[in-house]
């Protein structure tokens, strides 16, 4: 018996897609039987591969009636215990079955018209922001449930394989290395990221600075031009998209996020997990995750003389600080944002909504 469907409707390789792959994968490896729902040749479908049975449907847009049947009728045939939508797509094509017993999950990694999300049964929200948000906004407090994201700790690549990923970019073994990781979209912010760059000096303590971008999206080449118009081009690198990133964060003397607008923050996880030290703006997302001078340095939105500053202050200093950040943003993923605790919330979470449909 199927006791979770999972269900997404975007096509994107995004953060919140790969955590949905991570997710249902961990609960399938750890007894819970699933089936994940997605669309066809999307990018979730590629991350999840074998490891996990799949269904595919189109959900072309939230008018699309003939995905909403379908869904319907899995949850008719199986009859599983729980079904949980991802984001705003899947949620408004779900709509299941009465007198049935299952419940309709709904997980939140954002700030989002509630809309499309009131007719579910429950609602996880990824921060307690926005388990707040969807309380202020009418939705009961006592099926409004926070659940974090988790990400899992990474095996170090071997210096073969990070010399070779230099090489790659076009990093000399001298270089010292800035990553970032994202969309190439507005709420990322990377104008601002290239002009704090461009406030940094060339070298710091005779090594010479160099800024990796890993990601793509629609301002793409608006942000090559500004990289031109910033005469950078010779020290910034454009890596695109990538499935496997590990090597990179690994290969970050900083990792920065500057991000305008984050919810969550993935990447920041992500860092933690592969021995980062982590600089990031202060979104709503940063604040919930990072200790400030802890387990990471937070600097103002929008702001890229201040975040010069902190990155010049971070490499020109004491190198034990940023390997300290570092280690305590491990600690972090460890006690708040490991697997175990994660999936084992979710199946309690189950277990504690299991028949009843409506709460």
């Amino acid at each position: 018996m199927t006791s979770s469907l999972h269900i997404v409707g975007s096509k994107g390789p995004g953060g919140a897609e790969k955590f949905y792959a991570r997710l249902v994968k961990a609960l399938n490896e750890a007894g819970h039987e699933v089936l994940a729902v997605n669309p066809p040749n999307s990018a979730v479908s590629r991350f999840l591969g074998g490891h996990v049975p799949q269904v595919h449907i189109p959900m072309r847009s939230v008018f699309d009636l003939a995905s909403r049947w379908r869904i319907g009728r899995l949850a008719r045939s199986l009859s599983p215990i729980v079904v949980q939508t991802y984001m705003g797509r899947a949620t408004r094509l779900t709509h299941l079955p009465r007198g049935r017993g299952i419940v309709h999950v709904a997980r939140l990694g954002g700030y989002y018209n509630l809309k499309g999300y009131r007719h579910a049964h429950a609602w996880v929200g990824n921060t307690k922001g926005i388990c707040q948000y969807m309380i202020r906004n009418g939705l009961p407090a006592e099926r409004v449930f926070h659940i974090g994201n988790f990400v899992d700790l990474v095996e170090p690549a071997s210096q073969e394989e990070l010399d070779r990923l230099r090489r790659r970019i076009g990093l000399s073994d001298n270089a010292r290395a800035l990553v970032s990781l994202g969309r190439l979209h507005p709420d990322k912010d990377y104008a601002a990221l290239l002009e704090a760059f461009a406030a940094l000096p060339d070298s710091i303590g005779g090594r010479t600075l160099h800024l990796v971008i890993v990601g793509h999206g629609p301002l793409r080449d608006e942000l090559h031009a500004h990289t031109r118009r910033l005469a950078l081009s010779e020290r910034v690198h454009w890596a695109g998209w990538q499935t496997q990133t590990a090597a990179y964060y690994q290969l970050a003397d900083v990792f920065i996020c500057p991000s305008a607008h984050e919810p969550l923050g993935n990447v920041i996880l992500e860092a933690w997990a592969n021995g980062a030290p982590v600089v990031s703006t202060r979104t709503f997302g940063a604040e919930e995750l990072v200790t400030d001078g802890h387990d990471g340095l937070l600097v103002p939105c929008g702001d890229p003389q201040a975040l010069a500053g902190v990155l010049h202050e971070l490499l020109e200093g004491d190198p034990d600080v940023p390997a300290r950040i570092a280690r305590n943003g491990r600690e972090t993923l460890l006690a708040h944002h490991s697997r175990g605790a994660v999936v084992n919330r979710y199946l309690e979470l189950y277990r504690q909504l299991a028949g009843h449909a409506g709460c």
